[in-house]
């Protein structure tokens, strides 16, 4: 039996409190020797009679660490008399610091307890909670190295610190009112108007309706209360975007239904926002037109502190951030852009190192991977070459892959503006801090036109690495199953392998090679992208009907309006082709009256499911065509039927009904394209991705006739359905093709 060994601990064990469980566990074995950070790993000299149950100790590690291997070697000594933990030392980067997670109970207990030293203080943490990777600049994980450093610890902080009985035993992110981070009030015009208890006059100036953008963990809000809703739409422009709420555990389910596994989401260490089901599908509207509202408990003690102030029991907290661009981090920031949208500020005086927006999950599945999830660390074999995959162009972030690990960046946005581009290129200087720098392959969208793309390039120099462009759709099966199958891939748009527009594809294979066996029907989407943002244009490109036309005419288009675009569809002019299942959904979103402008990504789609709750579902016929070896669903045939339903329909029930048919049927279509795959191919494993799959009616259906068919039906939980799986897909099939090379 050995007596003694140096461990060496890779994996997610840096700011997750690994050196002072160990050191405990070393005291209370009789263990002599030391522990401490080498780079992203742990490293333990040990020895004692008891070395086996403290190594099997050590294996299991703390709640939040994250263990992805142990290796003990063999240590002669010399030893130490005791036990101690050593200063840290460069290493190796071969884990990964953990996410921003929620203040825990002890520390809120902390926190409210009265004359306590932490009573009433907005920064309070400890080993087991609090900012990670939003304060951390480099590895290892010490003080010195994040952006807690300005702060050094007063002498009661220091004393809790290396006190091993004290939960705060060597949290680098310990502190106090005396010694730490501090806040600030200020109006829009910059001015100080901080009192004794900003917390506390925060809280009045909320209730009384002033709209306050906060700076948090990984960025700033806005808040406001529920009756400002309309008026902070109006200053920020986004009249129909719905918000998401922090509540009041107490008033959740006066708001919206929840079900256990959304209770154990929102309660969770991670608190996501979590898109949940309103009691009244009619109520909340100014804060969402949708049956849906997206709602977050408190997660960091200034938010505890604001609600133990507040009148009120939930906050609009949405993004200071516009749509799809990076997190606003720094109070000038916040300044020059919101003065004129909010009336205070309150700040704080620690650095953001690494901005974070919320994560949002819907029916347990991801839609945006952030905060208190990613960075996302995977255990998966993908060869012994290291890869960077950079993502798409829309809803991007960044996957590197080295030793059997995967680890995906936080959100990061539209790679398609210069702020976003910057951050995107700033998310992957941090993953090459943390994980190392300089890769053998460089996966990439196989658009040729995307920034993201174009620095695929750029970085492929840098390091001499190979490119490998892999195209969208495949990217979202390989990221939910590496074996083969029948994959489902729905959603907007994603260039095709023929230079068309694709979004509703059936391949059948592996990511070693896809075959695309199946789509919905290509149309002509007039004006490009003006038929994303305008869905009418959709709709007559796919219908260019007299009664699509008597619509249109009956809605305000004029003559000429209608002319240019019978001209352009007629002569092929700025007309591109595409099979995408989000467009054909905003076409009969369009036809329905739901939406005539899309103002935010998804909007005719999702107004579209909304609306069609409650509406009674019809099985209407089908039509699928071969062209070669693929099978099309034609699309045209269900957007007439809809619109000759649309013609007899009496009222409101009945339109809803035709909504409610069509996303049924369209799933039928679908879901037969891979059965009917499935059948011919003999493969008995069905795969769904795409951003369409959030809608539940039609996730709901397609899983169903899978299932009915006596296929086995998969999607992934662990990474989002939309567009933040792409660059975790991008690296499979990256790898899995330099293996065949």
């Amino acid at each position: 039996m050995r007596r003694s060994g140096r461990i060496k601990i890779r994996g997610i064990v840096q700011g997750v409190g690994f050196r002072p469980f160990v050191y405990a566990a070393a005291k209370r074995l009789d263990i002599v020797g030391f522990v401490k950070n080498r780079g992203s790993e742990v490293e333990v000299q040990a020895a004692g009679e008891r070395f086996e149950e403290f190594l099997s100790l050590v294996s299991r590690g703390p709640p939040l660490a994250r263990i992805d291997r142990v290796e003990v070697l063999p240590d002669p000594g010399p030893f130490p008399g005791d036990f101690v933990i050593a200063e840290s030392d460069p290493g190796s980067l071969t884990g990964m610091i953990p996410p921003d997670i929620a203040t825990c109970d002890e520390c809120l207990s902390d926190i409210t307890t009265p004359s306590g030293r932490y009573e009433g203080y907005w920064c309070t943490s400890c080993v087991n909670c609090g900012p990670r990777y939003s304060i951390i600049r480099d590895l290892p994980y010490d003080r010195e190295r994040t952006s807690m450093d300005a702060f050094p610890p007063c002498h009661a902080c220091r004393a809790e610190y290396t006190d091993p009985g004290s939960r705060r035993h060597h949290a680098q992110t310990i502190a106090c009112a005396k010694c730490g981070p501090s806040l600030r009030l200020l109006d829009s015009a910059g001015n100080d108007v901080t009192s004794g208890d900003v917390i506390r006059e925060t809280a009045a100036l909320l209730d009384a309706g002033s709209i306050v953008a906060i700076r948090g963990m990984g960025g700033f809000h806005l808040a406001c209360i529920e009756n400002l809703a309309g008026e902070l739409k109006k200053r920020l422009g986004r009249f129909e975007q719905p918000f998401a709420v922090m509540v009041r555990p107490d008033h959740v389910d006066r708001i919206a239904t929840v079900s256990p596994g959304e209770w154990a989401l929102l309660k969770g260490h991670a608190r996501p926002i979590v898109i949940l089901k309103k009691r009244d599908p009619e109520a909340h509207q100014d804060i969402s037109n949708l049956h849906t509202i997206g709602c977050m408990l408190p997660y960091t003690g200034l938010h505890h502190l604001l609600f133990s102030h507040l009148s009120h029991p939930l906050l609009i907290m949405t993004s200071a951030n516009m749509p799809g661009y990076p997190m606003i981090t720094e109070i000038d920031a916040a300044m020059a852009r919101m003065h004129d949208k909010v009336d205070f500020f309150l700040t704080h005086n620690r650095r953001i190192q690494n901005r974070c927006d919320d994560s949002v999950v819907r029916d347990g599945f991801i839609i945006r991977l952030s905060r208190g999830i990613a960075p996302l660390r995977t255990a998966i074999d993908l060869g012994k070459r290291s890869i960077l995959a950079v993502g798409p162009e829309l809803n991007a972030n960044v996957t590197v892959y080295r030793d059997g690990f995967s680890t995906t960046s936080p959100h990061v946005g539209n790679v398609r503006n210069p702020q976003t581009y910057a951050y995107h290129r700033e998310t992957i200087e941090t993953f090459c801090r943390f994980l190392g720098e300089g890769f053998e392959i460089i996966a990439h969208d196989a658009h040729p036109q995307f920034l993201s793309t174009r620095s695929a390039r750029e970085l492929a120099d840098r390091w001499g690495a190979t490119l490998v462009p892999v195209q969208h759709h495949q990217a979202h099966i390989a990221a939910t199953t590496r074996e083969t199958c029948v994959g489902i891939a729905i959603d907007g748009v994603g260039y095709g392998e023929d230079g068309t527009v694709w979004g509703g594809e059936v391949f059948v294979g592996s990511p070693a090679s896809y075959e695309r066996i199946g789509h919905l029907e290509v149309v002509p989407m007039p004006g490009g992208d003006l038929a994303t943002r305008y869905p009418e244009r959709m709709l007559y490109g796919i219908l260019p009907e007299p009664e699509v036309t008597e619509i249109l005419a009956a809605r305000g288009w004029t003559d000429v309006e209608l002319s240019f675009l019978e001209t352009q569809l007629r002569q092929n002019l700025n007309v591109v082709p595409t099979s995408s299942t989000g467009r054909v959904l905003d076409a009969v979103s369009s036809l329905l009256g739901v939406c005539r402008e899309r103002t935010y990504d998804g909007e005719p789609a999702m107004k579209l499911e909304s609306f069609a709750i409650g509406g009674r579902v019809e099985a209407w016929d089908l039509a699928y065509e071969r062209e070669g070896r693929r099978e099309v669903l034609s699309t045209r045939g269900l957007l007439k039927k809809a619109l000759l339903e649309a013609k007899r329909a009496k009222d409101g029930a009945d339109l809803r009904s035709i909504a409610a048919s069509f996303q049924f049927n369209l799933a039928r279509g679908i879901a037969g394209l891979a059965i009917h795959a499935a059948t011919e191919r003999d493969i008995p494993l069905v795969a769904l991705s795409g951003g369409v799959a959030y809608n539940r009616a039609i996730r709901e259906t397609i899983r169903d006739e899978v299932t009915a068919a006596g296929l086995t039906f998969h999607m992934n939980p662990s990474y989002p359905l939309g567009d933040g799986c792409i660059s975790f897909g991008q690296c499979v099939v990256a790898a899995t093709l330099d293996r065949d090379d």
